[in-house]
């Protein structure tokens, strides 16, 4: 484990056993490294473990290492900025396939939180179909306090939520935009939610309330892409 972070190598969250002993210089280690650091208990980290068993420390390795702001607007090359933020997504094929639509739609970054939220893993980079490869995925402290900073630089952000009273359909987007997308069971947290400058939702004639949020983020981006 000391070795993988001497390395350099993108660990993503070390989950460490509440109870063990001596590894204050791992844990601060991996956090200088920019890791998450996840205290647990014995059951849940045998679970991690596929041998079921482990020294009282498991690594998630990221797949890819994460990119900076510096490579979202190099994507950019001089067109108006178009983000696409991810508040919270929990499942790993969710959110490879949001990062495959992002890419395939022109946007230029992809933006995660470094808590609570599916990581950048085999498992997303599978589910992108390789759109990984091509598109920063960017991991931030918080998501309220990154849009307040894109929008002081004339970023409009576009929140997705159900229950909203405005049309996506019908909407002029105007760039730079960032669309940010909520979790799979509550939506946009309440904080995120306040800093949109307009919340959006697509209409819906069934009985379903909403779409999977990488199916509504396909429907949003193209909309938002080629409906201006």
């Amino acid at each position: 484990m000391a070795e993988a972070l001497r390395s350099g190598r993108p660990v993503d969250r070390l989950y460490v056993l509440s109870s063990a002993k001596g590894l204050g210089g791992l844990i601060g280690q991996a956090r200088e490294n920019g890791a998450v650091v996840i205290e647990c208990d014995r059951q849940r980290l045998d679970g991690l473990s596929p041998t079921g068993t482990h020294q009282g420390v498991i690594a998630t390795v990221a797949a890819f290492a994460y990119g900076a702001f510096e490579d979202v607007t190099r994507r950019a090359d001089g067109e108006e900025l178009f983000l696409v933020v991810c508040d919270g997504i929990q499942d790993e094929r969710n959110l490879g396939a949001v990062i495959r639509t992002a890419e395939a739609a022109g946007a230029h970054g992809v933006v995660i939180p470094k808590r609570r939220s599916a990581a950048l893993t085999a498992a997303t980079a599978r589910a992108s179909a390789g759109a990984a490869e091509h598109i920063p995925v960017m991991r931030v402290p918080g998501i309220p306090s990154f849009l307040r900073e894109i929008k002081e630089t004339g970023v409009r952000v576009y929140g997705a939520d159900a229950g909203a009273g405005t049309n996506a359909l019908e909407t002029e987007f105007t760039f730079p935009a960032a669309l940010v997308l909520g979790n799979e069971e509550e939506g946009l947290h309440r904080l995120t939610r306040e800093m949109c400058d307009e919340l959006v939702a697509l209409p819906m004639r069934g009985r379903t309330a909403s779409l999977n949020v990488s199916c509504a983020a396909a429907v949003l981006l193209y909309r938002m892409r080629y409906g201006r």
